[in-house]
C-alpha cells in the first residue's frame, strides 16, 4: 500500500481486528479516527462532524457473539451491528465531501451450515445469525446508493497472535486439555490476520474491488482439523471432546456459534488474483503460536 495520507474513520478500532488494522494503517502514515460508543450516541449530524474529512470508513463494530444469549443480549448484538451501521451511513449522507470507500464487516454466519458456500452459489442461514448478518449488510449497502464504493467482507474465524480464537484456545491446549467440540465434524472457515490485513490493503489500493467478498482462507477445515493442528503445533494430546450439551448449558442458544460452522470459499477474491499467504491450517497455527 502506498504511503497515502488517508484519513480513516473506524468503528471497532480497539477490537482484535481493529487494533491490528489501526497499527498497520498508522505505520502507513494514515490518520485513524476511532469511533466508539460515545460517538454512536450522537445524532447523525454530530457524528458527521467527527467523520469530517474521512476518505475511508471501516465498520467493524459488533458485540461478541460467543456469549450466553437471551432476549436482551440478542438486542445488544443486533443494535451494535445494524444500528451502528445505519448511523454511519446516515452520517455519510450528511457529509459535504463524502468518503470514497466504505468497508463493512459481515460474517460467515450469513450462510447455511449445509454445503459449500461462495458469494454466488450459496444458501442463506435461516436463523438469528443469518438474519442479523443479512440486515447488517443491507444497511451497509446503502452507502453505495450515495455514490460511495462499498465493500462487504464476510469474515471467517480470525486467527492471529495475542487475541481471538487462538488466545482462547491456547491455555487449555498447552495444558493437554484441548479437544474437539462434539465429534468435531462441523466446518471451520478461518482467515489468518496477515491475510485479512492484506485484503483490506488490497481493496483500498484497487478501486476495481466492490461488492461482497468472503474473507476466508481457500481451504476451510473442521473443528477436528483445527484441534489436531493445535495439538501438533504444541506437541500436546487432543483426546478430549466437549459434549455439545455442556456448551448449551453455558451459552444457551449462543452455543450454536461453537457447535455449528460454515464451509466457505473466497471465490471472488481468488478470481480477482488475490494471493493468500496462509492456505494451510497447520502453517497458520504454527505462525500464530510462534514467539
Amino acid at each position: 500500500m502506498p504511503n497515502t495520507n488517508y484519513r480513516i474513520a473506524m468503528s471497532g478500532a480497539t477490537g482484535f481486528v481493529g487494533s491490528h488494522l489501526s497499527g498497520l494503517f498508522s505505520e502507513r502514515r494514515m490518520e485513524i479516527v476511532p469511533l466508539g460508543r460515545r460517538n454512536f450516541k450522537m445524532v447523525p449530524e454530530d457524528l458527521a462532524k467527527c467523520m469530517k474529512g474521512a476518505d475511508i470508513v471501516i465498520n467493524l463494530a459488533g458485540a461478541p457473539v460467543i456469549e450466553r444469549w437471551n432476549k436482551d443480549y440478542k438486542k445488544v448484538m443486533y443494535e451494535s451491528r445494524i444500528g451502528c451501521t445505519k448511523k454511519l451511513v446516515d452520517a455519510c449522507r450528511l457529509m459535504e465531501k463524502k468518503p470514497a470507500l466504505f468497508i463493512s464487516a459481515s460474517a460467515v454466519g450469513y450462510y447455511s451450515t449445509t454445503g459449500s458456500q461462495t458469494e454466488e452459489e450459496y444458501t442463506k442461514a435461516d436463523d438469528f445469525l443469518g438474519h442479523m448478518a443479512d440486515d447488517w449488510e443491507q444497511e451497509a449497502l446503502k452507502a453505495g446508493e450515495l455514490g460511495i464504493r462499498t465493500i462487504i467482507f464476510r469474515i471467517g474465524i480470525v486467527l492471529g497472535k495475542d487475541g481471538g480464537a487462538i488466545k482462547q484456545m491456547l491455555s487449555p491446549f498447552k495444558a493437554g486439555l484441548g479437544g474437539t467440540i462434539g465429534n468435531g465434524s462441523q466446518a471451520f472457515s478461518w482467515i489468518h490476520m496477515k491475510d485479512l490485513m492484506h485484503a483490506f490493503e488490497t481493496v483500498i489500493e484497487d478501486p476495481s474491488y466492490k461488492g461482497t467478498y468472503n474473507l476466508t482462507a481457500p481451504n476451510p477445515t473442521t473443528n477436528k482439523g483445527i484441534t489436531s493442528a493445535m495439538g501438533r503445533a504444541l506437541h500436546r494430546p487432543t483426546l478430549l471432546a466437549i459434549p455439545k450439551f455442556i456448551l448449551r448449558l453455558r451459552f444457551g442458544e449462543g452455543a450454536q456459534t461453537l457447535t455449528k460452522g460454515q464451509h466457505v470459499i473466497p471465490k471472488r477474491l481468488l478470481e480477482s488474483g488475490f494471493t493468500f499467504t496462509f492456505t494451510d491450517i497447520d502453517e497458520a497455527i504454527k505462525d500464530c503460536i510462534a514467539k
